[in-house]
C-alpha cells in the first residue's frame, strides 16, 4: 500500500472521505487536501494512470488492508487439488474406497482430480464412461470443472466442491 509522499505520479483520480468523486487533481493537491482533513492519501492501484486515491483515516487504511489480505486468504484459488489415480482393471472394492475417498476431499473443500490410467484407444473409452459415472455418482458433492480429457494413455476429469 502506497501512502501519502511515496506516491510519485503527477496527477491521481481521488475519492473523498465519504467516498466522493474529487476528480483528477495534482499529486500535491491531494496531499494538501489529505493534511487538511487530517487523513492518508492512500493509493489503490498503479496499474492505472492516473492512478486511483483515497482520502483514508490511518487507522481505517490499516484496517482495510487487513480485510483484503483475510478475503486474499479465503479465496477459491487457494483450495488444493488431490489427485486420485486409479486404472481400468482395479476391483470393485477399490473403486469405492477411491470413490468415497473422493466424497471426503470435496466435503473438506478441495478440488478432486481423477487420472485413469488407460492402454489404446478402447480402453480410452471406458474409462472415459467410468469418469462420467463417477461424476454422477459425486454430483451432489461436487460439479465437473473441465470435460473428460481423454489422452494417450490416461482419462483425465477435475471436480470442483459444491458451496
Amino acid at each position: 500500500m502506497i501512502k501519502n509522499e511515496k506516491i510519485k505520479a503527477t496527477e491521481v483520480q481521488l475519492t473523498g472521505l465519504n467516498g466522493e468523486d474529487l476528480g483528477i487533481m495534482p499529486t500535491r493537491e491531494a496531499l494538501a487536501l489529505a493534511k487538511q482533513h487530517k487523513v492518508d492519501l492512500v493509493c489503490m492501484s498503479l496499474m492505472i494512470s492516473p492512478p486511483p486515491c483515497k482520502l483514508i483515516g490511518a487507522g481505517a487504511a490499516r484496517d482495510e488492508a487487513q480485510q483484503a489480505k483475510k478475503k486474499a486468504n479465503k479465496s477459491p484459488d487457494k483450495r488444493k487439488i488431490k489427485e486420485i489415480r486409479l486404472h481400468l482393471q482395479m476391483e470393485d472394492h477399490d473403486r469405492d474406497v477411491k470413490q468415497s475417498q473422493a466424497e471426503r476431499i470435496l466435503k473438506k473443500g478441495d478440488s478432486v482430480k481423477f487420472v485413469i490410467q488407460v492402454h489404446g484407444s478402447k480402453e480410452g473409452e471406458a474409462g472415459k464412461s467410468w469418469a462420467e459415472e463417477l461424476c454422477k455418482a459425486l454430483k451432489e458433492y461436487g460439479s465437473k470443472t473441465t470435460g473428460v480429457q481423454v489422452s494417450g494413455k490416461q482419462v483425465v476429469v477435475q471436480l470442483d466442491p459444491r458451496d
